[in-house]
């Protein structure tokens, strides 16, 4: 950029003469308006790619809920209408009613709220003692933890459904959460955070008399919320799509969870068309919880950064 400045001669009675300059003038260069002008194409393919990729993911989703606007007649004609229809009130209340969508979404949210809570509070405790307890043999606990991984879910599905059987909790909520509280995964990422933490940091609470729950609650925690964030998102959204275990464990209606129970909306006679319409009405308020907790979740991991890098 360069200032052009000019200046005028007025004489004044008496001879004198006095210089006044005019306002500066801002002229942008030749050469930064060449940079302006040109296209940056690494940047916009980039873009375009990014674009492309969202399309790609979302399209599935907008015909889903486009189907779920329309009548059925709309749904199966030839070639497919990709804009919404005005059906879209009619189709979600009758999903709603046909399919029982408030009871399904409260069995919903229970399940994947205390699965999603017991798992982290669960893990956080148990990485917090095989790093912070200096006991024998933890590190041995510790892959036994991990290697649970190792064991597919039909080994280990008729054992526990025998013992929740044998202590009375089938179709309750403490059979369809209690069974799915652990998680060496979310053992493993605690683990390994709490050992990026310096022993100073244990080491100065101790000296100030903070006993271990202290030190976890007030220090630990506050550091572990980036982590924890993230982990709720995944294990709510694991605990609201669960689908063989749910399936187990309940034999009555009341609770079912509301992956199951969109079944409801199939027709049960083999000669009635499918009704598509109602079908992806339920699909999409089944999909409102999940994509709430990813967003409320996002400023709290976003949070948890900020705390952390304090």
């Amino acid at each position: 950029m360069s200032d052009a400045r000019t200046t005028t001669t007025t004489v004044i009675d008496g001879g004198a003469v006095v210089a006044r300059p005019r306002p500066t003038v801002t002229v942008l260069s030749a050469e930064l308006e060449q940079k302006r002008k040109r296209v940056d194409w690494s940047t916009v393919l980039v873009h375009v790619a990014l674009i492309v990729a969202v399309a790609l993911v979302a399209f599935p989703l907008y015909y889903a809920f486009v189907i779920s606007t329309q009548a059925i007649d709309e749904v199966i004609q030839k070639p497919p209408r990709l804009l919404p229809s005005t059906h879209l009130v009619e189709n979600y209340v009758q999903a709603w009613k046909t399919s029982g969508m408030g009871r399904l979404l409260v069995n919903s949210a229970i399940v994947a709220i205390v699965v999603a809570v017991g798992k982290i509070a669960i893990s956080m405790l148990s990485a917090f003692a095989i790093v912070y307890f200096r006991f024998r043999g933890a590190s041995l606990v510790f892959w036994l933890i991990f290697l649970t991984l190792m064991l597919p879910i039909p080994v280990r599905i008729l054992p526990t459904y025998e013992v929740v059987g044998n202590i009375g909790w089938l179709n309750t909520y403490a059979g369809l959460t209690v069974p799915l509280m652990a998680s060496a995964t979310a053992t493993f990422l605690f683990r390994q955070f709490y050992m990026t933490i310096p022993n100073e940091l244990a080491e100065a609470a101790q000296m100030d008399g903070a006993g271990p729950l202290r030190f976890l609650w007030s220090f630990l925690l506050p550091l572990s919320w980036a982590n924890v964030a993230a982990l709720f998102v995944v294990l709510f959204i694991y605990g609201w799509n669960e689908y063989f275990w749910p399936l187990l464990i309940t034999n009555t209606e009341e609770m079912r969870t509301v992956v199951i129970g969109l079944e409801r909306l199939i027709p049960r006679s083999g000669t009635e068309l499918p009704t598509w319409n109602l079908i992806m009405a339920g699909a999409m308020m089944a999909l409102i919880p999940p994509v709430a907790v990813i967003l409320f979740m996002q400023r709290w991991f976003v949070k948890g950064l900020i705390e952390s890098d304090k």
